[in-house]
């Protein structure tokens, strides 16, 4: 089999039983995974990076796969340079840049585009009510981008929809106390 590697890099704010199981199946999938936390220029956090990096780090630790590593060196906001920076490491020659289906318009307005494309393919997740819609398609094509579409069946959960609901249930259990006793995302109003 010949070696294959994913760089999934998130926002994370709070990293959720969603991105867990994108790390465990991305497991099955791939050799090795890298993953860190970035800030998205296009949105705001919470909290800071350094707790957020911190979160999927212990999230990472307790999933205890050799084939998960967290790599927080690797973390721009731009991710041309993340992969520049990956490739650099671990000197990776084929590597899969992992998106949610939410992002994938997103990727044509992208900070040195044409090199990201140069240098990945995308592994695009779907997610509950983000299709990849034909004309995204169309455009994908257009400028060659090299992509695949997962099978992965992940949770409708993500960082913004904890936040509106504050269920602990979509935090992964090794994260719970940590919010809890540091009073993360105003967990004050989180039920059990």
């Amino acid at each position: 089999m010949v070696n294959s590697f994913a760089l999934f890099g998130t926002s994370a704010d709070p990293p959720t039983i969603g991105h867990k199981k994108i790390l465990e199946e991305l497991s099955k999938i791939y050799s090795f995974t890298i993953s860190y936390v970035s800030n998205n220029p296009n949105k705001t956090h919470i909290e800071d990076i350094s707790i957020r990096s911190h979160l999927l780090k212990t999230l990472i630790g307790d999933l205890d796969n050799p084939k998960i590593l967290f790599n927080q060196s690797i973390s721009s906001p731009w991710s041309v340079e993340s992969i520049k920076k990956c490739k650099e490491i671990y000197e990776f020659k084929n590597l899969d840049f992992v998106i949610g289906s939410d992002l994938i318009k997103d990727i044509f307005h992208w900070k040195n585009f044409d090199k990201i494309t140069e240098e990945v393919s995308f592994f695009i997740i779907l997610r509950e009510g983000y299709p990849v819609e034909s004309n995204t398609l169309k455009m994908l094509e257009t400028y060659k981008v090299r992509f695949k579409i997962s099978t992965i069946k992940i949770p409708n959960i993500s960082s913004s929809k904890f936040r509106l609901n504050f269920n602990y249930s979509n935090l992964p259990k090794s994260l719970i106390d940590y919010v809890k006793e540091n009073n993360l995302y105003e967990s004050t109003k989180l039920v059990e």
